[in-house]
């Protein structure tokens, strides 16, 4: 079936697809350190010296060679070309049913991109589970597939879902709010510059912006999401007390400058990506 013949769902799903990979790719070590970052404060005793981003990056350059920077990213291409294409192909046919004769305001926009991500965020939560652990070094998984059978064994497969609550309060908050302000940026820029060569770059711009405010305001729940994921046992409310009683309120920001740096630039990108393939398959984004 030719591209141009596919139904617009379909259309959405693979420009979304190709987006996401791109940008996986390229910012797959940023996701490594930022779990390795969240999952060291299971270990370092509070008042030890500060891990930073760059320790963690020359300690895994040291002990897992360079392309230990992109542990985890099999997994991560599992879940992220479908979970994007999902999103992107769920965001396309809510916002044409909702909205075709005019753009979504801005508590819209918030409706559409948390109700899009929470669409993709419950579908791909298993293969984010086994992501997140294969990101933690702590787990010998040799493959994505061998790993969710080994979960489902040990674990029961209940395991596969853990952490589903703070991934919500993570994900559909993030992309809502980037929805918001991506749209809004977007839209009070000037038409000269919209329909210009420069387009690319501006739509970017706008999503660099949107990507560190969205970022920011949904730390918390990625952090608390990354301990349940990586401690089975453990539930939503115990990894928020864990944190605060040994780390105190700065633990939820741990990990923030590689998520905030990798959220914002694969969004910033996949955004920039899907718009400009939509646009010349002739699709209104």
């Amino acid at each position: 079936m030719e591209l141009s013949l596919a139904h617009p769902a379909i259309k959405a799903f693979m420009c979304g697809s190709l987006s996401g990979t791109c940008s996986t790719l390229l910012f797959q070590p940023l996701d490594l350190v930022k779990t390795r970052l969240q999952t060291l404060q299971s270990s370092v005793q509070p008042g030890s010296a500060r891990v930073g981003m760059v320790t963690v990056i020359l300690n895994v350059v040291r002990t897992e060679k360079l392309q230990g920077l992109w542990k985890g990213v099999s997994p991560s291409f599992v879940r992220t070309i479908p979970g994007v294409g999902i999103y992107f192909s769920t965001y396309n046919s809510l916002k044409q049913h909702f909205f075709s004769e005019r753009n979504p305001g801005a508590l819209e926009s918030v409706l559409l991109g948390g109700g899009a991500r929470t669409v993709a965020g419950v579908l791909m939560l298993p293969v984010t589970v086994i992501k997140t652990r294969f990101e933690s070094g702590r787990f010998n998984y040799g493959s994505v597939a061998g790993a969710l059978r080994n979960v489902c064994r040990t674990e029961g497969p209940r395991a596969l879902f853990s952490g589903l609550m703070p991934t919500l309060l993570r994900d559909a908050p993030f992309s809502g709010i980037y929805v918001m302000f991506y749209s809004q940026t977007k839209a009070s820029l000037p038409k000269e510059i919209s329909t210009s060569a420069y387009a690319p770059l501006a739509t970017f711009s706008c999503g660099v912006l949107a990507g560190v405010l969205a970022s920011l305001l949904t730390q918390p729940a990625d952090v608390v999401k990354t301990h349940v994921q990586v401690n089975a046992q453990m539930r939503t409310a115990e990894a928020v007390s864990y944190i605060l009683a040994e780390h105190g309120f700065k633990g939820f920001f741990r990990g923030a400058v590689p998520r905030s740096l990798r959220r914002t630039m694969m969004a910033a990108m996949a955004w920039t990506v899907y718009e400009q393939m939509m646009s010349h398959i002739g699709l209104k984004s």
